[in-house]
């Protein structure tokens, strides 16, 4: 497995695996302008060849909206009742569930939306697209971006061009939401991850829980209370991941009663058990999420900060 490098001086960190033959799986992340703090996970692109035609199989962990855009092969996706298949653009909401996906040698753009960066670009009502993977194109809160289908997609496209194209349409179709402050709260004490109870929550972001509940559903897809136990498992999967060869009460967040209650949460957000899980191969999940958690300080989209720490910020050449 290769060594992600710190391209200093470029606008870039990116992590490169040379997998097993016959495929290798290369992933690299982008700042998004200080303009955009808050908004989004990461700019990020992901290189998958393999050979002979083949394809490989994954599954994606729960996270937050996204936009991906393919060149060569089309993924076969699909989360709970939705399905995509050959789509160039792939849009998809909130989720609390895995995505099970097909991909074969493809070059894929990726941007992710913090629920801030829901609000203020993608907008609509987070709650009926949560769970929900389509074709952006023919979505009628995703087809706004359709105009990067044709530079993200091209592979003559110089990557400063296809960043500055991302930049323009995100400032074009840019709605500031009244929103903006409760949005920022929530997510600093999601992540915080210190409050046990909804009612705990509530407090520490001034609010309601009526206004709590709107909010979450509204701009992050899922009640609070689901949030919160996302949170808390995600925490707990990255560990895995990230720690080849351990056990699962090893890394299982402090918070839960026992390895029964971790087990029940596990089957309901990964639809399987924990040790069905680890049986299987993730030939491009654990390649990102290493990457990711190497060159960007944070393993898992959920895992984001709202906003990025100083030393993180000096650490991530923006795009422009």
């Amino acid at each position: 497995m290769g060594q992600g490098r710190n391209t200093s001086g470029e606008q870039r960190e990116s992590g490169s695996f040379d997998a097993p033959e016959p495929y290798t799986v290369h992933a690299e992340f982008y700042a998004p302008p200080e303009r955009f703090e808050g908004c989004f996970t990461s700019f990020y692109t992901l290189d998958l060849k393999v050979a002979d035609g083949g394809r490989l199989r994954d599954r994606l962990m729960p996270e937050w909206g996204n936009v991906r855009f393919f060149a060569g092969s089309g993924p076969v996706a699909e989360i709970e009742g939705s399905r995509v298949e050959g789509v160039a653009f792939n849009a998809f909401g909130p989720s609390s569930r895995p995505c099970k996906f097909e991909l074969g040698s493809a070059r894929m753009w990726g941007i992710g939306f913090l629920p801030l960066g829901w609000a203020r670009f993608v907008g609509g009502d987070a709650y009926e697209s949560s769970n929900v993977i389509c074709d952006g194109s023919e979505h009628p809160v995703f087809g706004k971006f359709e105009s990067l289908l044709q530079v993200l997609c091209d592979p003559d496209a110089r990557v400063d061009d296809q960043l500055a194209a991302i930049g323009e349409t995100m400032d074009r179709v840019a709605r500031p939401h009244r929103d903006e402050p409760r949005i920022k709260r929530v997510h600093a004490a999601l992540v915080d991850g210190q409050y046990v109870t909804v009612n705990d929550l509530a407090d520490a972001c001034a609010m309601s829980i009526r206004t709590l509940e709107r909010v979450c559903r509204r701009h992050f897809g899922f009640t609070p209370k689901l949030l919160m136990r996302r949170q808390r498992f995600m925490r707990s999967l990255t560990s895995f991941m990230l720690h080849k060869g351990s056990r699962w009460t090893e890394v299982m967040d402090r918070d839960y009663h026992d390895q029964a209650q971790f087990t029940r949460e596990f089957c309901e957000f990964m639809t399987m058990t924990p040790s069905e899980y680890a049986a299987l191969d993730h030939p491009i999940l654990s390649s990102f999420v290493e990457a990711r958690a190497r060159v960007w300080g944070s393993a898992a989209q959920t895992l984001d900060a709202p906003k990025r720490s100083g030393e993180h910020s000096g650490s991530r050449p923006e795009a422009s």
